[in-house]
């Protein structure tokens, strides 16, 4: 017997269980919430591509066969927000005990400082997978290991939660890491 129903309340369900599934996607709907709610306009940068051979099989079918990074990308996102401009990268991690500093690029923490630098807000957000909890973490707050002389290689999970900002997940908007800028600035 088939219910009239049925169908939506499947799509529903899958719906559901796509909440939290990528730390990006999570970004991009919080994103659009802002935008479409008149709060920010914040997109994801587009990584800078070469096109270098495409082939034809039909007029209205071309497909892109190579190509190649032109220049590494600074980060993720950028945009404005009460006047003031964001940048910011989003990382995921599996570590337990610390955030490997190696998974920031050093021409992403050179462009964050940069734009820190004249009066942008520079950020970067990162899920914890073990624990499931985000955290904003400030430019200045990496700055200090990432220049560190002692040469340490990783920001201890402890400093997330005590220089770091939990951001609670939510369904609109998902991740509102506006909030924290709204108290750190």
């Amino acid at each position: 017997m088939k219910y009239p129903n049925a169908k939506k309340k499947i799509q529903a369900e899958k719906n559901l269980a796509n909440l939290g599934m990528t730390l990006e996607s999570d970004i991009d709907i919080t994103n659009n919430y802002y935008l479409n709610n008149n709060i920010a306009v914040i997109h994801k940068k587009p990584t800078p591509v070469q096109v270098v051979n495409v082939s034809y099989p039909a007029r209205n079918k071309a497909k892109i066969v190579e190509a190649y990074y032109k220049t590494p990308s600074t980060t993720d996102y950028n945009g404005i927000y009460k006047g003031r401009y964001i940048d910011f990268d989003v990382k995921e991690t599996k570590a337990k005990t610390s955030f490997p500093l190696r998974n920031i690029h050093p021409h992403q923490i050179e462009h964050l400082r940069n734009v820190s630098n004249h009066g942008g807000i520079a950020f970067i957000i990162v899920h914890w997978k073990l624990f499931d909890k985000y955290f904003f973490l400030p430019i200045s707050v990496i700055l200090k290991y990432w220049d560190d002389k002692l040469g340490r290689k990783s920001i201890p999970y402890n400093d997330f939660l005590k220089h770091g900002y939990e951001i609670k997940f939510n369904y609109h908007p998902r991740l509102d890491y506006l909030k924290i800028i709204d108290q750190y600035y």
